[in-house]
């Protein structure tokens, strides 16, 4: 027998080889376990409320301590899930979804959000991260940026739709997140700084128009945000992109 060996059939490389392949199916099933860990379980998004997929394989639950001394599990086969207001557009499984009702708030499509803590983000000593500049008075825009409160705040349509009554910034981060929009028809709502363009003479919102933003979900507080209320806000200006106009979910060509 030649030199590494064992009988006149296997040898070493081959039992090495062996050992790879089992090394590499165990770790395939360890990655897929672990990937099934968070989104789990998932509604298949046929019908709202029926059977959902629980993924295999399954991992038990781990405990995730929170900053804040809270403990999570993941997978949390209790955890709640974000509604919706649509139907399938076919029979078949995975068939894309229409809204039904305001698309704006059907939370389908770019419009979808989740179910995040309804409590604000934080950073370190606990102070909350996204505030207005009313509170924190050690921030402000740098000259020669346009600092746009005051200014009109214009839909999509071009109809004016408020003013900007103030800006929040975050503070970790060191950059603004949201304009106040003090509207005509009363009342105030947040922007998302990301849907808006600041020019001299205005603030311009392709997203939606003008009317649209009264339906702009509400804050509980118009001193902090939670985590919550920012998936809700950041979705409907994005389903805005899609569902502001009929003319928008036409083709392009």
């Amino acid at each position: 027998m030649e030199t590494g060996a064992i009988t006149q059939y296997v040898d070493v490389a081959q039992i090495v080889l062996y050992m790879f392949w089992g090394f590499f199916a165990g770790l395939i099933y360890y990655l897929l376990r672990e990937n099934h860990r968070e989104g789990y379980p998932m509604d298949n998004g046929h019908l709202q409320g029926g059977p959902v997929q629980i993924g295999w394989p399954v991992p038990d639950p781990k405990v995730y301590k929170l900053a804040d001394g809270r403990e999570i599990l993941a997978p949390d086969f209790d955890r709640p899930d974000g509604t919706y207001s649509g139907q399938p557009t076919q029979r078949w499984l995975g068939s894309p979804l229409e809204p039904v009702g305001d698309p704006l708030l059907a939370g389908i499509g770019p419009g979808a959000w989740a179910v995040r803590a309804d409590e604000p983000d934080l950073y370190h000593g606990g102070q909350i991260k996204i505030v207005p500049l009313r509170i924190a008075a050690d921030h402000d825009v740098m000259s020669p940026d346009i600092d746009p409160r005051g200014l009109p705040v214009y839909g999509a349509d071009g109809v004016q739709a408020g003013t900007v009554k103030d800006l929040w910034v975050d503070r970790c981060e060191m950059m603004f997140r949201y304009i106040e929009v003090k509207l005509t028809s009363g009342g105030e709502v947040l922007l998302p700084m990301t849907f808006s363009r600041i020019k001299t003479r205005g603030v311009h919102v392709a997203a939606i128009l003008a009317a649209q933003f009264a339906n702009v979900p509400k804050t509980k507080s118009m001193e902090q945000i939670t985590l919550l209320e920012e998936e809700k806000v950041t979705a409907y200006y994005g389903a805005g992109t899609l569902y502001a106009t009929p003319d928008r979910q036409e083709p392009l060509f």
